[in-house]
């Protein structure tokens, strides 16, 4: 059944109205044909955890029917929808937010309807399982126990003991390897939802990934985008924060979240008992090997995983140093040096522009073509209507903000994206010209959708330039173009012939999908049995297809059972740490979880 906030509806609202009618007695009923023909011939139902048990997209009629007559779909039967406001209407479109309820779970929706009344785009999203809400609110925990017990037991007590217990005595049910950002925002989304979890992570402590960079490194993401689960940066906190400042944020965040943070850790090992439904996850802590049997097993490794260090010929004889962009320190021991950077990305750029600051001899190699967009750019028409201060005073919070990005499904994003791009081009053509006339090469992604289809796709191609470009546009960083060959003694040698005199020799080459980081704990037969994790299938450069849909083996079941993968940057680190968490309660709690949709592997790599 479908209920309104409102007796009185618009045009707009009946028509909602109607559809939601139709929609939820045809998912109730399991009727597949019924449902699907409410959609438009192109549309598309975009799924998280609510009715498929998975992160997915399907596209038209067919793909609707095929959920609705799923074990999934059927096994969260009865649904309800609510519409939360006025339906808006224009350029033919009317759009609606929703609120709805399942046998299981509670949720938030979208809808877009044509000129026809039928769907063009279909978003629902699982917010919480029933009988397992967090305790929030008018649920929120007491804190102490009023009266009198001479067995009172205190929250430090109550801390220290879970604390010497849990992976001991008593195991967890999740074990996350991985204790950056999205290792933290899984956990506390977690640790809300009362599923007894150990994060570790290699690093001492919380945010030493972040501090351990070189000394420049700050977000290229502002501020409005960024914010954890639960807990939001103060009103005065930088747009673009610093590395560090970020580090202390994840530090004090776990402390505060009551994380179980196991830092000085390293996974060694992990095996899946198929009969037992559990995990042996082999650690050493801090020189103490420690065996944890998790029932999840879930890898948090940032947007990335192996740092790529290509083999060069050559490189044992050079008598410099040879860095990777993670390895390297900062600029302050190069000041007069000779440094060659290979790469062209946020990292090569980043490293370029504080090494020229140190007055290094800087030499940036540039091996393929680079997305480049300014960053006050990329704020005013890229992120500005969602993510910045004027979208805060218009009424748009992160939440929401996070909710009108989840509603475009990934198939037609670029095109909704490109305006901004094309946009770009032409208030900073200037900017571009001098570029090219240095001999930079440029691009906006395969077909011109810019930034953040080249980060969804492939993860790499682009900077988000906060300076480091006017470097390359005046000369002030040479440039080169072409592979390298070899090293000498004190030379880089590119594949034209150039040869480039060092003493320093970083190589911001990027990183491998994350399956090939976890092959290394799980061996690679059941990291090639997962597949490539990230990419959404777009058949474009470094992004071969089939059309996956949504990411790649990201937040959702994979091929290896109780396998996870979680992270990318902050913002999807805070929004997709919610639907990971959730379907990791529901299998704590032993909640029938069908999944519908499983991802196949094209690639293992």
């Amino acid at each position: 059944m479908t209920q309104t906030v409102e007796s009185a509806r618009t045009g707009a609202g009946t028509r909602v109205d109607s559809w939601l009618t139709e929609f939820a007695e045809a998912v109730s009923a399991g009727d597949a044909d019924r449902a699907g023909a409410l959609f438009a011939a192109e549309s598309y139902w975009r799924d998280l955890v609510s009715f498929t048990w998975n992160l997915i997209t399907v596209e038209g009629p067919a793909g609707v029917a095929e959920v609705v007559r799923s074990d999934a779909a059927r096994g969260v039967a009865p649904v309800s929808f609510t519409v939360s406001g006025e339906p808006t209407e224009a350029d033919g479109i009317t759009e609606a937010w929703l609120k709805f309820e399942t046998a299981v779970g509670r949720g938030t929706g979208h809808l877009r309807l044509d000129a026809e009344g039928k769907a063009f785009t279909f978003l629902t999203t699982l917010d919480e399982l029933k009988g397992h809400e967090e305790p929030r609110g008018d649920r929120r925990p007491f804190g102490t126990e009023h009266g009198a017990n001479p067995d009172r037991v205190t929250w430090q007590e109550s801390r220290e003991a879970e604390a010497a217990e849990l992976g001991y005595t008593r195991q967890p049910e999740v074990v996350v390897v991985g204790g950056g950002q999205g290792g933290i925002a899984l956990g506390a989304r977690l640790r809300q939802l009362g599923v007894p979890t150990i994060i570790v992570e290699t690093n001492e402590k919380p945010g030493d990934s972040w501090r351990k960079r070189y000394k420049s490194l700050a977000l290229h993401d502002p501020v409005w985008y960024d914010h954890l689960p639960y807990l939001k940066f103060p009103d005065n906190w930088p747009v673009f924060a610093p590395k560090d400042k970020i580090g202390d944020w994840l530090e004090m965040y776990t402390k505060i979240m009551e994380l179980n943070y196991w830092g000085s850790t390293t996974a060694k090992s992990a095996t899946y008992d198929e009969s037992a439904g559990e995990w042996s996850v082999v650690v050493d802590r801090a020189g103490e090997e420690v065996t944890l049997r998790p029932k999840q097993l879930v890898f948090a490794l940032g947007a990335s995983g192996k740092p790529n260090m290509p083999e060069i010929p050559g490189q044992d004889t050079f008598q410099g140093e040879i860095q990777h962009s993670s390895q390297h320190p900062g600029p302050d021991e190069y000041k007069g040096k000779r440094c060659v950077i290979i790469g062209s990305n946020n990292s090569a750029f980043d490293i370029c522009g504080a090494l020229w600051e140190v007055g290094a001899d800087v030499t940036m190699v540039q091996r393929s073509s680079t997305h480049i967009i300014k960053s006050d750019t990329l704020m005013e028409y890229g992120l500005g209507d969602l993510y910045s201060e004027r979208a805060v005073a218009s009424g748009i919070d992160t939440y929401t903000a996070d909710m009108v990005f989840a509603s475009m499904p990934y198939r037609i994003m670029g095109g909704f994206l490109k305006p901004a791009y094309d946009k770009a081009r032409e208030v900073d053509a200037d900017f571009y010209r001098r570029l090219e006339e240095a001999g930079f090469d440029l691009d906006f992604g395969d077909d011109d959708t810019g930034l953040f289809m080249k980060y969804l796709r492939r993860g790499s191609g682009y900077y988000i330039d906060v300076g480091a470009a006017e470097l390359v546009a005046d000369g002030k960083v040479k440039l080169a173009k072409g592979q390298v060959t070899e090293l000498t003694e004190s030379e880089v040698v590119l594949d034209d012939g150039t040869r480039l005199e060092a003493d320093l020799v970083v190589f911001a080459t990027g990183y491998g999908s994350m399956n090939q980081l976890a092959a290394n704990i799980v061996g690679q037969e059941m990291a090639d049995r997962v597949g490539k994790v990230w990419g959404l299938g777009s058949d474009t450069t470094k992004d071969p297809g089939p059309w996956e849909g949504e990411q790649r083996n990201m937040w959702k079941p994979t091929q290896q059972e109780a396998l996870w993968f979680h992270g990318g940057n902050l913002h999807q680190s805070r929004f997709y740490s919610l639907y990971l968490a959730l379907q990791l309660k529901a299998r704590a709690e032993g909640i029938p979880t069908p999944v519908h949709g499983r991802q196949e592997v094209h690639h293992t790599a």
